[in-house]
């Protein structure tokens, strides 16, 4: 939070989005500086990161941000996290050891989907034999687009703004020229149908109460039977000492015990950029499908039959299976028809033109293999850090070892991953990471469902909110997945989704 980088000179920001330099330029003007002013929240970050044509530009965001909390960054050096992070990992090891288990992922396992470590690491393993291969074509033909213009070997900060410059001239596609075409209030509509359509739902916005800020809105869902079911908070917009990234949380979870009634009220929290300059808030594709993920977790939590808050909603579910309503729900945003449905340019009221929803299509595997080697190596970091003993000596080179051993992007040795990877030391996903990759191969199985049966059939909705919403974690993830598909999860959907397809053997990948 405490870095920024001030901007005086326009050149350097040749290629950055204007809707990004506009949000800048109300930066600098809160802060009583001339310019513009950029800092490592996501929307900053990103569109430095993938569209700034000065390369030394993008390798500073880069290593601010990937040396965050470190001695390698650029701040105070009270605010490095090694020595905390060498304590927590340390303390880890010894409640798993107190309690029996040789390390503290078998310990963080015993109440997942997956069994044990060796099925966890065998999984993970196989996904890298699939997609590595991919992901090292994919980065040689980047370097030899590249080539041309930069003359040397690809750096981490090169990657995100050459594969954009990639895909525009290969794809016609630009995530940041779709953003005039997805207004903010066209997608939460859109969302608010699908969901109402598939669970037999109503969404209507109400009166917020108790609100912290005025952008916050309250909706309120209430079933068939026109009973309410719970209310969740949207707080969507970027804004000072607010946290970044996008969650959902529980403000109060539903009870129904004796006297003790209560339904639950979550939260829907992102980081878009607002409202500006007269025009509306305005998404990219990625923030639509940021915005679909929270909802799923949303409605994991609302629609919820369990009595008991301990194991209602989201609370109680294997980890590794808690993302799979979220998952799930973010592939309706890659449907001809939905895209359609929700996109309308803020000017003319035209939806998404047909090139352009077919270059987003085949974005979605556009560099398929580097984006999943990239999961891999933060599952396979998490694994590693948490299977063994971690000193300071040895917990760089772990990093960059998992990193390299998974990827195939270059890793400078000024990188400090570990050092803010929140996901893993305050987020909840000690020695879970997996689960992201572990739910898309339960997401994109049980999506195959309504792909079999219709995108919006009924029966195939009504049959997912049963058996895998409402039942929280009253019911081993596998089998409210066996109640849903009628067998295990395979890995097929998800092989052929990221194009992997014709590299799978699927009988190798088991869940």
């Amino acid at each position: 939070q405490a870095w920024s980088l001030h901007v005086d000179n326009e050149s350097r920001l040749t290629g950055v989005p204007q809707l990004a330099l506009d949000h800048a330029r109300e930066e600098a003007k809160l802060r009583d500086l001339d310019g513009w002013v950029f800092t490592l929240d996501i929307p900053s970050y990103r569109a430095i990161l993938s569209n700034a044509d000065d390369r030394e530009l993008r390798a500073e965001m880069y290593q601010a941000r990937t040396t965050r909390a470190s001695d390698q960054g650029p701040h105070d050096p009270k605010w490095d996290n090694t020595d905390l992070i060498l304590e927590i990992l340390k303390l880890r090891q010894e409640a798993a050891q107190l309690l029996g288990y040789p390390n503290y992922v078998e310990m963080s396992l015993a109440k997942k989907m997956a069994p044990d470590a060796d099925t966890v690491m065998n999984f993970l393993q196989e996904l890298i034999d699939k997609a590595k291969p991919v992901a090292q074509r994919e980065l040689d033909d980047l370097q030899a687009f590249a080539q041309p213009d930069l003359g040397e070997p690809l750096q981490a900060w090169d990657i995100g703004y050459y594969a954009e410059k990639l895909k525009e001239q290969r794809l016609q596609f630009d995530d940041e020229a779709l953003r005039p075409y997805f207004q903010l209030d066209k997608v939460m509509a859109t969302m608010f149908d699908i969901a109402e359509k598939l669970f037999g739902v109503s969404i209507s916005e109400t009166e917020p109460v108790n609100r912290w800020h005025d952008d916050v809105k309250l909706y309120r869902v209430v079933d068939e039977q026109n009973n309410e079911r719970g209310q969740f908070y949207v707080d969507l917009y970027t804004r000072k000492k607010k946290r970044g990234g996008a969650w959902m949380d529980s403000c109060f979870g539903r009870i129904d015990i004796g006297d003790q009634k209560q339904q639950p009220i979550t939260y829907l929290n992102c980081n878009f950029m607002p409202a500006n300059e007269g025009k509306p808030a305005l998404l990219t594709h990625g923030d639509v499908e940021t915005l679909f993920h929270e909802f799923g977790h949303n409605l994991h939590g609302l629609l919820t039959k369990v009595d008991y808050p301990s194991i209602a909603g989201t609370n109680g579910v294997a980890w590794d299976a808690v993302e799979l309503p979220s998952q799930f729900m973010e592939n309706f945003i890659w449907q001809p028809e939905v895209l359609r449905q929700m996109s309308s340019h803020y000017e003319t009221g035209e939806p998404l033109p047909e090139d352009k929803i077919e270059g987003l299509l085949k974005s979605r595997v556009f560099h398929s293999g580097m984006h999943v080697t990239r999961q891999l190596s933060f599952g396979w970091l998490d694994l590693q850090l948490h299977l063994n003993s971690i000193d300071n000596d040895s917990l760089n080179q772990i990093v960059h070892d998992s990193i390299t051993n998974t990827s195939v992007t270059p890793v400078p040795d000024f990188n400090r991953f570990a050092n803010a990877f929140n996901h893993i030391f305050e987020g909840g996903y000690a020695a879970g990471y997996y689960s992201y990759l572990w739910a898309d191969v339960l997401a994109a199985d049980a999506y195959s469902a309504f792909q079999e049966n219709g995108l919006l059939d009924k029966d195939t909705g009504r049959k997912f909110l049963h058996e895998i919403l409402e039942v929280g974690g009253s019911r081993e993830a596998m089998d409210a997945f066996k109640a849903f598909r009628g067998r295990e999860p395979k890995p097929d959907a998800l092989l052929r989704q990221l194009a992997l397809v014709d590299a799978a053997d699927d009988s190798t990948i088991g869940i």
